[in-house]
């Protein structure tokens, strides 16, 4: 059975943590494949939240395997603080399986990822300052500690004693910050975390190709989102790793001919955390309907987010980088009040129409949407679960939806809770 991946298409918190909790009933493993504590997944269960960080949505079933890949950056206080809660409320966090080649997030990672932002003042990127774009840095350096580095205390400290050399230099000469004990953050690292994370560690990539050989179901779940892909995404104003479909053949081990399912996961409308353009957004009376309707607050940080009308020149882009086979499109219920929904459809500057993505920043940060309207619904759609009682105009909107993209939709969320999706096809 070859892999599936889930993906965010828009600039994130579409929604794939509840995705991945429902396929993961057809699953044996589940992977996390890039990111860290930077991105929150939240599945509702019996009227009970979920809010995960790093493991994988499919943790929540007892039949699952879940792995954290080589791509994620993991602060292994952060995880442990997960697992002690889920386990608080009743989840086995036993099976969990990390990869030893996953990345530490360091605490000078945190402390430099604060004060680089800080430094920036207006041209600040919105990171969530957890360290992530530092320990993807140190990564790409090569001068980076790694998971298994837990396992083996002078190879971990013969490693952090050389890069705390040059991170103490930064600190003190460029932001004058006293310098980072090497003996205090060997101690938390070796004595505190090692102890509880080592019989976790293991052989991931080995772990997902044997379940692939033998014909069980892996699914691959991203975090973040499309356009906060490294490469692909509305830079600077990105996340450090790439989130796009081919990361997750990066960042779980597995080749290109190994997966056959691609689905991406979009809001009926479109949200952003931070800075950077959104063609499509509103503000005023609009914004803050949307805000509230759809609890828009971030799950990690609770920042509001912002908040715009769907785009479908970002779709057919996502759609086209990741080989997206299907579209889930959540949050439907969040539209059942509007008389008439506004679908972005092209781009235009100055009398110029884009039907294609701009390539170039400031022809991005220029365009103007170009919109049809089409007639809401006006019904409630939380308590829908077959797709015939859904109201024709809001399949109407979703069958729109699906021809701008390029791509059918396929699964349509109406609510928070974990039975709260209609298939519309198999």
């Amino acid at each position: 059975m070859p892999a599936t991946v889930v993906i965010g298409t828009q600039w994130g918190d579409e929604g794939k943590g509840k995705l991945t909790d429902l396929l993961s009933r057809e699953m044996q493993v589940v992977v996390r494949y890039q990111g860290g504590h930077n991105a929150g997944h939240t599945v509702v269960v019996d009227g009970e939240t979920f809010a995960l960080q790093l493991l994988p949505s499919g943790v929540l079933y007892p039949f699952i395997t879940p792995v954290i890949g080589n791509g994620v950056v993991v602060e292994p206080r952060v995880l442990l603080d997960e697992m002690d809660v889920l386990k608080s409320r009743g989840v086995d966090c036993s099976r969990l399986v990390i990869s030893g080649s996953a990345h530490l997030v360091m605490p000078y990672h945190q402390e430099l990822d604060a004060l680089t932002e800080r430094h920036l003042g207006k041209n600040k990127l919105g990171t969530t300052k957890r360290g992530i774009g530092p320990a993807y840095a140190d990564k790409a350096a090569r001068i980076g500690l790694r998971v298994q580095d837990l396992l083996d205390a002078k190879i971990f400290r013969q490693k952090l004693d050389v890069v705390l050399k040059e991170k103490n230099a930064i600190l003190a000469k460029v932001y004058n910050r006293l310098p980072q004990s090497a003996d205090e953050i060997a101690k938390h690292y070796l004595d505190d975390f090692a102890p509880r994370l080592a019989p976790h560690i293991g052989d991931a990539v080995g772990l997902v190709q044997d379940t692939l050989a033998a014909g069980g179901g892996v699914l691959l779940e991203g975090a973040q989102a499309t356009f906060l892909d490294l490469d692909h995404g509305t830079y600077p104003f990105v996340t450090s790793s790439n989130t796009v479909a081919g990361g997750a053949c990066t960042g779980a081990g597995v080749g290109p001919r190994q997966v056959d399912r691609v689905i991406g996961i979009a809001k009926a409308y479109v949200t952003r955390v931070g800075a950077g353009p959104f063609p499509t957004e509103v503000s005023g009376e609009l914004a803050g309907a949307l805000v509230e309707r759809g609890h828009e607050y971030g799950t990690n940080t609770g920042r509001r987010r912002r908040t715009g009308w769907f785009d479908s020149v970002m779709m057919r882009h996502a759609v086209r980088l990741s080989s997206v086979s299907e579209l889930a499109v959540t949050k439907l219920d969040v539209l059942d009040t509007f008389e008439t929904i506004k679908v972005c459809v092209a781009y235009d500057t100055g009398g110029q129409r884009h039907e294609n993505l701009p390539w170039h920043q400031s022809i991005l940060h220029e365009v103007q949407p170009v919109f049809e309207e089409l007639p809401g619904w006006m019904a409630d759609t939380s308590g829908v679960t077959r797709p015939e009682q859904l109201p024709q105009a809001a399949l109407n909107y979703l069958h729109f939806i699906a021809d701008q993209a390029g791509a059918p939709v396929t699964h349509v969320g109406v609510g928070p809770g974990r039975d709260q999706i209609v298939r519309l096809q198999p």
